[in-house]
């Protein structure tokens, strides 16, 4: 099968970057459309037993300011791994979204028939306990999906 349009998630770590190397490459070598995108969650709520914390207009508005920073960092590098493999990419930041939610939604509505992406490597009981974006992408996705480690 030849792949017409990729989309390459990260999160920036490391094992993201591999993914979106690898990704931008398979890309070139396929003659393939590429879109890189990065995904913020929204601010994180906690409840207590007997109490909820409501983050003032204040501090969304810093979190908010903070996960466009990130975002755009992370897509500045992906743009940089993009230029230097010889590929356009679309560049998407899908802000205050759950990541393999948002992964499986723009693969769907951009009609990507490949999803990279790299895998924070835990094995194991690590893996259970806290979960991993890459799984919940291969298990829902209706798109093939290349990990990357």
């Amino acid at each position: 099968m030849m792949y017409k349009h990729v989309l390459v998630a990260t999160d920036g770590s490391d094992v993201g970057q591999k993914g979106v190397d690898h990704g931008v490459d398979l890309a070139r070598q396929l003659g393939a459309q590429v879109t890189v995108l990065t995904v913020t969650e929204p601010y994180p709520l906690y409840a207590g037993d007997a109490f909820g914390m409501v983050p003032s207009d204040t501090m969304m508005t810093n979190h908010g300011a903070a996960q466009d920073e990130t975002a755009n960092a992370i897509l500045a590098a992906a743009r940089e791994s993009a230029k230097a493999a010889g590929v356009q990419a679309e560049l998407v930041h899908v802000a205050d979204a759950q990541p393999a939610e948002a992964i499986l939604h723009a693969a769907q509505s951009r009609n990507c028939d490949l999803i990279v992406m790299g895998s924070h490597g835990r094995r194991g009981v690590g893996r259970l306990l806290l979960g991993s974006k890459a799984w919940e992408v291969v298990a829902h996705g209706h798109v093939p999906v290349l990990v990357v480690r």
